[in-house]
């Protein structure tokens, strides 16, 4: 602006020269606004059918005659091949003047999706397993426990300033979990054994810890890149997590023979063959849409805010439960729910009161931040 005001002077830059830069540059400002909240949006929406579709359908398989841990949490991943459509499609309509390193992720940026993916198949595997002796419910309150790990690990690796509504967030999920381990016998699924129960249960709350450190990771993983973040960049980046992820799921589906087991298992499904593959296909989709929202959100936002994203999502899924599965909605579900709200909600006013000194985002420091040191 100083600049233009010296131009002015100078008879270079006429007052209505100066005008026009004012609004071009304006009119810019909005257009990248306006595809930061549309992107936000759409990865909202996809995370919204993943988390509350995702649990769904995985408890559909397991209540039907489905019994395959491996086969299951493969299915969570290998639905990635359907991000090269729209890849293929950016990638047509790129500025062929720009560089590569502009549309393509750099090596470095793929070995940390690699590590990533690996940890991923490991996480979920043990989803899968816990989700396989609880009921939605249960399980989808536990899963919430992630907002406290992820809380931690963004304070130790991120330097994630805790505010008293984070705190208070956090201090109440956790104590939902604790009520719900507490009344455990009149939750417990038909045919599941106390046994059984108790390690769904703590396997569900080990996943939920190491997802808080997936969150975590994708973020440090962002910033620590070299080179600027686009969403083209983002999507490369969770086809090759979900690539390691299903090479992880398949190894374990192999030496399980969990494949094997398929043409079995549809004979003998309650529902019949054509809807057990097809109970498949969408799982494949649906946990797949639930990944691409997560990595955006996390682009557009930080990995806490995906979290907490993720946990908000909570009443969807305990409502679609009930209503799908006739599961019973206890008392004590009823209280860790209000426990659930109750911190998303004092985490959601803390951040709109923090909103207006907001650091930058991931992606944005990313460009600033983390170029390469000659």
């Amino acid at each position: 602006m100083a600049m233009n005001i010296d131009r002015i002077e100078e008879g270079d830059l006429t007052e209505e020269d100066n005008h026009n830069q004012e609004e071009e540059s304006s009119k810019i400002k909005s257009q990248k606004l306006m595809k930061w909240g549309l992107l936000l949006l759409l990865s909202c929406i996809c995370s919204f059918i993943g988390v509350t579709g995702g649990p769904l359908l995985l408890r559909l398989y397991f209540l039907h005659g489905g019994s395959r841990k491996w086969l299951s949490s493969w299915l969570q991943m290998a639905g990635f091949p359907i991000l090269i459509i729209p890849l293929t499609i950016l990638y047509a309509k790129r500025d062929r003047s720009l560089p590569n390193i502009e549309f393509f992720a750099s090596r470095k940026l793929l070995f940390y999706a690699s590590l990533i993916g690996l940890v991923q198949g490991i996480d979920n595997f043990m989803y899968c397993y816990g989700l396989s002796f609880l009921p939605v419910t249960t399980s989808s309150l536990l899963v919430t426990t992630q907002l406290a790990s992820t809380s931690f690990i963004s304070f130790l690796w991120v330097k994630q300033k805790f505010t008293p509504y984070t705190i208070n967030a956090i201090v109440v999920i956790t104590m939902d979990s604790i009520l719900l381990g507490i009344r455990r016998a009149g939750d417990r699924p038909p045919g599941v054994t106390n046994s059984q129960y108790l390690l769904g249960f703590f396997i569900s709350i080990a996943a939920a810890a190491i997802l808080g450190f997936i969150l975590v990771s994708t973020q440090v993983a962002y910033a620590k890149a070299n080179q600027g973040m686009t969403y083209t960049i983002v999507l490369q980046f969770q086809v090759c997590l979900a690539f390691f992820a299903t090479l992880i799921c398949t190894i374990g589906s192999l030496i399980n023979k969990d494949f094997s087991e398929m043409q079995r298992e549809a004979s003998d499904f309650d529902l019949g063959a054509k809807t057990y593959y097809l109970v498949l296909a969408s799982n494949m989709v649906v946990w797949q849409l639930m990944f691409i929202g997560r990595v955006g959100i996390i682009f557009c936002t930080s990995s806490l805010f995906a979290g907490v994203m993720s946990a908000s999502l909570l009443p969807i899924s305990q409502i679609a439960a009930v209503i799908t599965f006739h599961e019973n909605f206890t008392g004590e579900k009823g209280m860790a729910l209000a426990l659930a709200l109750w911190g998303f909600t004092s985490y959601f006013y803390g951040s709109y009161r923090n909103s207006r000194r907001q650091s930058p985002k991931p992606h944005e420091a990313t460009e600033r931040d983390t170029q390469p040191t000659k």
